[in-house]
């Protein structure tokens, strides 16, 4: 039996998960690595992580030793996320202040991947249609070049991989948040939910 490539995979989330490691489980030994200091609310932060330990132990039951997935937590520092986003506060959600963001959990991943000898590093963050793969792939690539770990370079939402992450997620009755992580983004979230209840207000006293 030939051999699988092992690879530590950032996970963002454990819904954005569930497609990328259906996609992956034949080809890679997977190490997924839960690194998001950008999860500014520790309680947020647990809830998501819980969720991906669900997911994890619900998959992993439904498939033999050979394609088990293993978890592994990263450092959680918010006060390192804010330190890096200095001034870059109000920016909009897909602005300036991703890619700072994307970096962060990235450059840990690749660290952590050349620390214990993985041949690749990768990451979900690309599964969604919210995130820019172009930045996440430029990123990567600079990794790679600076730690000698190879960056899987997937573009995870092609081949319908958003819409099966949603499916798994019902699936497996996984909890979905409504914002990337960091209370800036929920912030603006909540913002846009007012938005269009004032506005579905405003239909339906416009129906009237």
């Amino acid at each position: 039996m030939k051999q699988k490539r092992r690879i530590l995979l950032h996970s963002c989330c454990g819904p954005c998960s569930t497609a990328v490691l259906e996609r992956l489980l034949e080809e890679y030994a997977v190490t997924l690595f839960f690194s998001n200091s950008n999860i500014t609310d520790k309680e947020e932060y647990e809830k998501r992580k819980n969720t991906q330990l669900q997911f994890l132990e619900s998959f992993n039951q439904q498939h033999g030793p050979e394609e088990q997935i293993t978890f592994c937590e990263g450092s959680y520092q918010p006060e390192h996320f804010f330190k890096l986003c200095e001034g870059l506060e109000e920016e909009p959600e897909g602005g300036a202040r991703c890619p700072v963001c994307f970096r962060m959990r990235l450059e840990e991943t690749a660290q952590k991947a050349k620390q214990d000898n993985f041949e690749l590093f990768g990451t979900t963050l690309s599964v969604s249609p919210h995130k820019n793969y172009g930045q996440i792939r430029e990123i990567g690539e600079d990794l790679e070049e600076k730690t000698g770990v190879l960056f899987l370079k997937d573009d995870f939402k092609k081949k319908a991989g958003f819409q099966r992450s949603i499916e798994l997620s019902k699936q497996y009755g996984l909890y979905r948040q409504n914002y990337c992580g960091c209370e800036f983004s929920e912030k603006q979230a909540e913002l846009s939910r007012r938005e269009r209840e004032g506005k579905d207000l405003d239909k339906l006293e416009e129906e009237k």
